[in-house]
Order: structure tokens, then C-alpha cells, then sequence
């Protein structure tokens, strides 16, 4: 079964940045788009970030213009830089294949105070 180990959440102030790293243990990673999807307390998962396999990204309206998804194919890793960003934006961050597995790693708390 595939891996999913998030990293790089903490707690920021409002206006801060955060780095996010998945790392996917699959031989697949480069054929596949993944994405970046975040829960919030009492709320669903939603879809935050997705890149295809040819980098092409796409970006919940929220988030685009603050946010940039990227992959490093050669370290099955994917990336989300998080800028400027907003009380709103605290959750618990998860990487996953877009058309997700149906399993999910133990993901990575954002909290972003005000």
C-alpha cells in the first residue's frame, strides 16, 4: 500500500508562511496528479491545490494567487508553499493522489492565528 507522510505545519500568525512536503512511497508518483485537500474542524475535506503530471495546476479560488503547488518527481515528494495566509486557512492539511486513494497519511496541522 502506498505511503502518505505530510510535514511542515505549525502554528503562524496571520499574514505568515508555511512550507508543506508529502512524501509518496509509489514508483508511480511521476504518472500520477496529486493534490493537497485540508479539513477543518467540523467541515469537510476539501480540495486545496492539484498538479497534473505535467505540472499544470489548478487552485481552490480561496487559496490561488497565496498558495503554489509543485512536485519534485525524482523524490516522490510534493510540495505546497503557503503564503499570506488567513485564520480561515486553519486545518489539517493531507497529500493525496487526485481521484484519491482511499486511504489518507495522518496529514499536518495549520493553524494560523489572527
Amino acid at each position: 500500500q502506498v505511503q502518505l507522510v505530510e510535514s511542515g505545519g505549525g502554528l503562524v500568525q496571520a499574514g505568515g508562511s508555511l512550507r508543506l512536503s508529502c512524501e509518496a512511497s509509489t514508483s508511480n508518483f511521476r504518472f500520477n496528479a496529486w493534490g493537497w485537500y485540508r479539513q477543518a474542524p467540523g467541515k469537510e475535506r476539501e480540495l486545496v491545490a492539484s498538479i497534473t503530471s505535467a505540472a499544470v495546476t489548478n487552485y481552490l479560488d480561496s487559496v490561488r494567487g497565496r498558495f503554489t503547488i509543485s512536485r519534485a518527481n525524482a523524490k516522490n515528494t510534493l510540495y505546497l508553499q503557503m503564503n499570506s495566509l488567513k485564520p480561515e486557512d486553519t486545518a489539517v492539511y493531507y497529500c493525496n493522489r487526485y481521484g484519491p486513494f482511499d486511504f489518507w497519511g495522518q496529514g499536518t496541522q495549520v493553524t494560523v492565528s489572527s
